[in-house]
């Protein structure tokens, strides 16, 4: 019987569900409990036959859960990774575990291929913080000054913009473009962190990301007081500045994680959404992870059981208007031919 046509009794726990799924829970057992795995294993194990089934690829950002991130995923990252990445897939569909305008920046990327969005509602506080009026405007208020826009916004705003930028590369992007001012939006924070870091005038929105804006430089004093200064403080660059000012570092997920795997700092205070912490404690079982829990609501409705029912059923579907996807593209692939430069 095919993963297609199974009947949700074959979703069982099984001697032989077990055996084939072992060595996926090994590596996560130390952020898993046991009596949990039961409940995943059977989803997992039907996840990945189905995957193989479809020619179907998952591509997971690094705040999904330790059960997705470590077992289905077959691409995982920021979302500077994941646009990359979706552009080289060879796979016929794409399962975007992560928020909405991922699957967007996906399905731009690859139009040809089907994206499914697990649950559509996985939605973000900062894409929907900016509309592509709102960026029309802009261009009226600062004429002939660059557009860098986050990819964390539809792909009708990214239609708007001159370039995307992404919290990894947002300084190299940007450092690219012609003249002396940009506009970096949406996000203000990002923004006030980029122009720490380049002499040019930095123009930006007010959006905000729910998760990171929650953090203050006062929650991260208490933490130095009550560890005795023995932590090692990482932080996005998404935060307000006086969380970042309390740093030890700040970069994207990416080199948060690149940070952690060349330093093997004793502990970490992780500033950003909190399954980041889990899921490089799975690769970092030396580093002890301080957890100030926000967790994602958006990132949170993804799961075993929708994602298997979207490649079972192959739905929902991300469609963009062609009309926008091609000017998103050009935004997109020219901030992706900066760092192939």
């Amino acid at each position: 019987m095919s993963v297609t046509s199974q009947s949700p009794a074959a979703l069982a726990y099984t001697p032989a569900v077990a055996e084939a799924t072992r060595p996926l829970y090994d590596r996560i057992r130390h952020v898993i409990p046991e009596v949990e795995w039961p409940f995943h294993a059977p989803l997992v194990h039907a996840i990945n036959r189905l995957k193989a089934e479809r020619n179907a690829v998952i591509l997971a950002h690094n705040y999904q859960a330790p059960e997705i991130f470590h077992t289905v995923a077959d691409i995982v990252g920021d979302s500077l990774a994941l646009a990359r990445k979706a552009a080289e897939t060879k796979a016929d569909i794409i399962v975007l575990a992560g928020v909405h305008f991922m699957a967007e920046t996906a399905k731009v990327v690859c139009p040809d291929k089907i994206v499914l969005m697990p649950d559509m509602s996985a939605g973000c506080s900062l894409a929907d913080s900016i509309t592509p009026a709102d960026v029309r405007l802009l261009r009226q208020k600062f004429p002939g000054v660059p557009v860098a826009t986050y990819v964390n916004t539809s792909a009708a705003v990214k239609a708007e913009s001159d370039i995307c930028i992404t919290s990894g590369n947002a300084v190299e992007v940007i450092e690219s473009l012609p003249g002396d001012e940009v506009l970096c939006i949406p996000d203000q924070y990002l923004a006030k962190w980029v122009a720490t870091q380049t002499t040019k005038k930095v123009h930006t929105w007010t959006g905000s990301c729910e998760v990171h804006e929650r953090f203050t430089g006062d929650q991260l004093a208490a933490y130095r007081r009550q560890f005795k200064g023995d932590i090692t403080i990482i932080a996005h660059p998404e935060c307000p500045p006086d969380v970042l000012a309390e740093a030890d570092f700040v970069g994207s997920t990416a080199k948060m994680q690149d940070y952690v795997e060349g330093t093997q700092p004793k502990r970490v205070l992780l500033i950003t959404e909190c399954s980041m912490a889990d899921n490089l404690a799975v690769q970092n079982p030396a580093v002890e992870f301080v957890r100030p829990c926000n967790l994602c609501p958006h990132m949170r409705k993804i799961t075993l059981s929708n994602i298997l029912s979207s490649l079972t059923t192959l739905e929902p579907r991300v469609e963009v208007d062609p009309a926008v996807a091609d000017r998103a593209r050009l935004a997109v692939e020219r901030m992706l031919a900066v760092g192939r430069k």
